[in-house]
């Protein structure tokens, strides 16, 4: 009887011991979004970062940082990630992308609603390591908004995405307050942008009157040398414009403007260095004049 008690005892402590825990969802939360894989819809309270922000100046030194800051996600070739506002008063959000050096070919969309994608873009990269992706979306309180980001390479392709919420109506990290000179480019219009070696980054910000905005940037490097491509939409130039950063290392860069739309439908360009080497001459003796409006 013993013995009988004994192992009566044993099996019941062993039992307590090799109970599961219950299993729990856990979700990546950075800056009041939430992320979840495919359509999967979930509710979350918005959570801010922990971290303070790189105050560096320039989208280089920020979207170094940001991996460091953030957790990126893995979206692998064929995946959807998406991204839901928890917090209502975001108004913007700012998108970075990138791989180890292999190319990048991605969709970002902006959801509102069912079936209502008031924004979208499709994004090319030549080298995601050396060159990536910095966007800022405007995402107006006027309902439920998500981010949705779609790999669209192979599965040999990964990505790696951040998504930030700017909760404030501060410039997002690492763009510019108050852009250059702006140039109206007409409905199958192209407009093209040299700068010298000593620019570093450029940001590119593409707006109209309130009319649907649809456009193709290029930053180019070489004759038709495609090193970026974005092609862009927008239902409201003026509400949701195109407001990206391009990381120009080398010589010979370029960026391509084509306003796609008719000529009913006009869109204002600024193109501003950002981030110049005053160190760095343009090959003809000058260091200032860093950026040329054609």
């Amino acid at each position: 009887m013993k013995f009988s008690s004994t192992i009566l005892g044993l099996c019941t402590c062993g039992a307590s011991a090799f109970t599961h825990p219950p299993l729990t969802r856990t979700f990546q939360v950075q800056s009041g979004l939430s992320s979840v894989p495919g359509n999967q819809a979930y509710s979350f309270s918005p959570v801010q970062s922990s971290g303070e922000k790189d105050n560096s100046p320039g989208p280089l030194g920020r979207g170094r940082s940001v991996w460091d800051e953030l957790t990126p996600i893995t979206v692998q070739g064929g995946a959807l990630r998406t991204w839901s506002l928890a917090d209502p008063y975001v108004e913007k959000v700012q998108v970075f992308m990138r791989t180890d050096g292999r190319p990048l070919n991605a969709n970002v969309e902006l959801w509102q609603g069912p079936d209502n994608t008031p924004q979208k873009m499709s994004v090319y990269l030549e080298d995601g390591d050396m060159r990536p992706f910095n966007a800022v979306i405007e995402t107006p309180s006027d309902g439920s908004n998500t981010v949705a980001i779609r790999n669209t390479h192979s599965i040999e392709f990964p990505l790696s995405a951040c998504v930030e919420a700017e909760v404030d109506n501060a410039i997002a990290n690492g763009m510019l307050s108050n852009t250059g000179e702006t140039k109206l480019v007409q409905g199958g219009a192209i407009f093209t942008t040299p700068f010298s070696p000593s620019v570093g980054s450029v940001q590119v910000i593409l707006t109209t009157d309130g009319r649907p905005l649809n456009a193709r940037v290029e930053l180019l490097q070489g004759p038709n040398n495609n090193k970026q491509v974005i092609e862009f939409y927008s239902e409201d130039g003026q509400i949701r414009p195109l407001n990206v950063v391009f990381e120009t290392p080398g010589v010979g860069n370029v960026v391509r403007i084509c306003n796609t739309a008719t000529v009913e439908f006009p869109l204002t360009a600024s193109v501003t260095p950002v981030m110049v080497d005053e160190f760095i001459s343009d090959g003809m003796g000058s260091r200032n004049n860093a950026f040329i409006m054609s």
